[in-house]
């Protein structure tokens, strides 16, 4: 596994008089680690169309829609292969971007579980899903479907509009039986999506509902993304309770913040949210990111950065203690670390797809390389105490940031490569702080 961040330090495993192992039964690239995810699978399609297209099959210009059925679904798709009008396809899901992404990160492997088309067509939309996904990301445990995956195609108007219609496919089938539990049992972290919580009459929901509890009788820590606002607003009730019940780490945008709390303001979004979970991702555009959680009373390490206030004073003075279960610590404290973009944000953002679930792989990264770190070196000062992160708030938090402008740059919520190895001195100076 690759150590999170750009960091100046070289070596990760110190080794002193109190801290030694047997350098020839340990093999760092051999210990068993990786994450798991649940997604709805489904492929973004852009093209660029004339508005007659949007009468023929009935799609409101500048809407998100429902496409009326699969039938409908595969029509236009048909149309859109046959006269040559799509742009872009690539595969999506804030799952499976969070996956991929981290495997891109950690340079470790991850497994998703979900639907796959059982014929896959080499130029269509499952084809693209599996060429669009790192080879690091284990897809042998999707359960074969017959007919299509979802598809959410983004229609381009010569004007400049943007029309979308949503197709679910059979990306909500995923049944409770293809969840391995010997494999979520195993794993550093499940990453769930709040989307698949959506109907308790489809049988994804079920399966979320089956490796949730499996997550949390074997300690594995469970990290929800909430999708959308108005998907919350819908489940503000039962998603309050699932978190309460099962998540260890929640992810969300403010919008989402402010409709599961009824707090705008993030501050106190983030501390009523830790009265459900024990950390909380909060990506706020423009404001950056906020990172908040606990840590037990005595082993709280105080800032050197400048002290900050806002609705809750002196917010971020403890932000360089590392993250903590609230169950492990005697005196829990709620900490909080707060950035801004970095360097301001690109200078163009063309879609912000994906820019959470960029910062989400950054933090999933640096769980996991907590959990590695630890089958490796047992008995070093890093584990003393059960943290949840193998860096503190603020280091966590500057990776994220990193890991969401990067993103950003590159207009894809998939990343490519890992971060740059050269820095450049700006660059140098932001990690150094």
């Amino acid at each position: 596994m690759k150590f999170p961040g750009q960091r100046k330090i070289k070596h990760y495993f110190p080794v002193n008089a109190d801290n030694r192992f047997d350098r020839e039964s340990v093999t760092f690239g051999h210990v068993n680690t990786y994450v798991t995810g649940i997604d709805q699978n489904i492929v973004d399609v852009t093209a660029r169309i004339d508005e007659s297209v949007l009468h023929d099959f009935g799609l409101k210009k500048g809407a998100s829609q429902l496409l009326s059925d699969d039938a409908a679904a595969q029509r236009l798709y048909a149309y859109l292969l046959e006269n040559e009008l799509i742009e872009e396809e690539f595969a999506g899901g804030t799952i499976g971007n969070t996956l991929h992404n981290y495997s891109v990160l950690a340079d470790d492997s991850s497994v998703q579980f979900g639907v796959m088309s059982e014929n896959i067509v080499i130029g269509t939309s499952a084809y693209r899903y599996l060429c669009n996904t790192s080879s690091k990301v284990d897809l042998t445990y999707l359960q074969p479907v017959p007919g299509a995956i979802g598809r959410a195609f983004a229609l381009i108007t010569p004007d400049g509009e943007r029309t979308f219609g949503i197709s679910s496919g059979a990306m909500n089938q995923l049944s409770a039986d293809f969840i391995p539990e010997d494999k979520v049992a195993s794993s550093s972290a499940l990453l769930l999506c709040a989307y698949t919580l959506a109907n308790p009459d489809l049988p994804i929901y079920g399966a979320t509902i089956k490796a949730a509890q499996v997550a949390k009788a074997n300690d594995v820590p469970v990290i929800l993304t909430l999708g959308s606002h108005l998907l919350v607003e819908a489940r503000k009730k039962e998603l309050r309770e699932f978190i309460a019940e099962y998540v260890n780490v929640a992810a969300m945008n403010e919008e989402e913040a402010a409709a599961l709390t009824g707090h705008s303001d993030l501050l106190l979004a983030n501390e009523e949210l830790l009265n459900m979970t024990d950390m909380i991702l909060l990506t706020a555009g423009p404001e950056g990111l906020y990172l908040s959680g606990y840590a037990d009373k005595d082993v709280l390490r105080q800032t050197s950065n400048p002290i900050r206030s806002g609705s809750i004073s002196d917010f971020n003075r403890f932000e360089f203690s590392r993250p903590m279960a609230r169950k492990a610590c005697q005196n829990p404290v709620k900490v909080y670390a707060q950035i801004d973009p970095y360097m301001g944000g690109p200078k163009r953002i063309s879609n912000t797809n994906g820019a959470g679930d960029g910062a989400l792989a950054a933090v999933v990264h640096d769980l996991a390389a907590n959990a590695f770190h630890a089958k490796v070196l047992p008995t070093s000062g890093k584990h003393i105490r059960s943290y949840l992160t193998y860096s503190s708030f603020a280091q966590v938090c500057k990776y994220a940031n990193r890991v969401s402008y990067q993103v950003l740059a590159q207009s894809s919520p998939r990343l490519s490569r890992g971060l740059p190895e050269r820095e450049d001195s700006l660059e140098e100076a932001y990690w150094s702080r």
